[in-house]
């Protein structure tokens, strides 16, 4: 493989690497605004589920009052049949005959929405459960992707900064030394200053004959004399 054809190859990983880092990024972004937008249609479907429930609490209402008027209508037949007024029990028998097909209406409709009811509630727990699910995939990788780019940072910074750091390195050596140095003088100073004041008492003390020399001239000539 010659050196042009490494070359293609290479921008061509380079060029498929960008690719598919722009289509991460967006894949991320796309997936973030299908939870917004996911959470918006909840909010909906909740909103759907109270007017449902709203709608199966009037019709039971409704209900119970279609059986209330037949009951009360039941006892209106029997009191017109104890005063053997058959045809008014008859006129209120078909009212009540109307109630009950009326009845049997608000049923049907009464079960349908509590089917639906029950539906809702079922997949908007559902519903909330993948939207949690997703929210915390979405944040492990995007903390995921955030450690990772920091660590990479920094890794590149280092690297970039090797030869710089290794210099600076040299640098605060030699200052480390030079200061040694001048605490090396600096004590030499201090060690010769006590050694020239006690050279200097010494001398004072021979002058005066509080001290004298060990080895002096005559002392030898004395100590032979008295041989």
């Amino acid at each position: 493989m010659n050196i042009v054809t490494k070359l293609l190859t290479a921008i061509r990983g380079s060029a498929r690497e960008i690719g598919e880092a722009v289509v991460d990024t967006q894949s991320l972004r796309i997936f973030e605004q299908e939870i917004h937008d996911s959470k918006q249609n909840l909010e909906e479907a909740k909103s759907g589920l109270t007017e449902v429930i709203a709608k199966k609490m009037a019709i039971e209402r409704r209900l119970e009052s279609s059986k209330s008027e037949i009951s009360e209508n039941e006892g209106y037949v029997v009191k017109a049949l104890e005063k053997e007024d058959e045809a008014l029990a008859l006129e209120v028998a078909e009212k009540i005959a109307g109630l009950e097909a009326k009845v049997e209406e608000q049923i049907v409709e009464l079960d349908s929405y509590v089917r639906n009811t029950e539906i809702l509630k079922t997949q908007i727990k559902e519903a909330e459960k993948i939207i949690a699910e997703h929210e915390r995939e979405l944040a492990m990788v995007k903390t995921r992707e955030s450690v990772q780019s920091a660590t990479k940072s920094v890794t590149q910074t280092v690297t970039a900064n090797d030869s710089a750091i290794g210099s600076a390195r040299e640098s605060l050596e030699r200052i480390k030394k030079k200061q040694q140095n001048e605490q090396d003088k600096l004590e030499a100073g201090i060690q010769l200053r006590k050694d020239m004041e006690g050279d200097d008492l010494e001398q004072k003390l021979k002058a005066s004959g509080i001290k004298k020399e060990k080895h002096s001239a005559e002392e030898v000539l004395a100590r032979l004399k008295k041989k």
